[in-house]
């Protein structure tokens, strides 16, 4: 998943449950990943334009939710963004700045309307040739989801995942106590945090401009593009965090949320029910959603509380 897995479990079988999580994490990525040949994603992308790919229950749902997320955000998600993210290479040794005419052109390949789902018959078909879908903003909370189900199954109730910016807290704590979770500074490094959050059973996605990126003359290019653009977004925000009962909701509003803004996003938020957001700005201002007020913390003097 191109990150790091920490998985702390609690409980008398704690160390198999964790192999079985594992082993799960395993299984969704060799299915969604577009790094992975075989993949049921890679062998979709290879089809488009052409013909449809039966796809696993676990893909198919996915790429469903991702479809649902797209209209809800106004095209803000779109997980035919893969061309675009290709022709960057964030996070490769092949990143780079496109030229303004090769982004025109991958951009044509980017509309979230043309896949085309069948329930029916578990397919997925994407409309045109040179398409390409990327389930990274949808795809790990699926996978937190679905480890909290191996879990819950093998009668855990104490645990917490952490995908590389998607923390998932099951439970509480063994001494029956909140977890307290650290939102990470977007302006130092990883660990650092401004400020903590008591959560218990919920889900805490985070994303910013800081997980990859690259810089050239002194501007930040990070991996979290305008579907609309095709340029790393800047509407003003540096990082978003969703807290959430289900993390693949947090990862989809996330991602979308930072291509909106403060004002969209915490209006988008503010629309949906349980889920609440923390906002920072890249002027050092933190938003906080009216359900979060008494459980977040400020801690870095560096950043300013802001009442909404």
């Amino acid at each position: 998943m191109g990150t790091i897995v920490q998985l702390k479990v609690y409980g008398k079988n704690s160390e198999k449950v964790a192999e079985l999580a594992l082993k799960r994490i395993s299984d969704i990525e060799s299915k969604m990943s577009v790094n992975i040949k075989s993949s049921e994603i890679t062998k979709l992308n290879a089809k488009a334009g052409v013909s449809g790919e039966k796809l696993s229950v676990d893909t198919y749902s996915v790429i469903e939710k991702a479809v649902k997320y797209s209209k809800l955000t106004d095209g803000s998600l779109d997980a035919t963004i893969e061309p675009i993210v290709k022709l960057w290479g964030i996070g490769t040794d092949k990143a780079r700045i496109p030229s303004k005419s090769e982004i025109e052109e991958k951009l044509k390949l980017v509309d979230y309307k043309d896949i085309i789902l069948d329930s029916k018959n578990s397919t997925v078909q994407l409309r045109r040739k040179g398409q390409a879908i990327d389930l990274g903003a949808i795809a790990k909370g699926y996978t937190a989801d679905e480890i909290k189900k191996v879990l819950i199954d093998n009668k855990v109730n104490s645990a917490l995942i952490n995908l590389g910016g998607n923390v998932f807290a099951v439970g509480s704590k063994p001494d029956g106590t909140s977890w307290n979770i650290g939102i990470q500074n977007p302006l130092d490094t990883r660990g650092q945090y401004l400020g903590t959050i008591s959560v218990t059973d919920k889900s805490m996605v985070t994303s910013g401009n800081y997980e990859r990126y690259f810089i050239v003359d002194g501007k930040r290019y990070h991996h979290i593009f305008d579907p609309k653009t095709g340029y790393p977004s800047e509407a003003g925000l540096i990082s978003t965090t969703i807290v959430s009962d289900n993390s693949i909701d947090g990862d989809a509003l996330s991602t979308s949320t930072y291509i909106l803004g403060l004002s969209k996003g915490i209006k988008l938020i503010e629309s949906i029910k349980g889920v609440e957001a923390i906002f920072v700005t890249s002027d050092k201002k933190v938003y906080v959603t009216a359900g979060l007020k008494d459980s977040f913390n400020l801690t870095n003097k560096e950043f300013t509380y802001e009442e909404r």
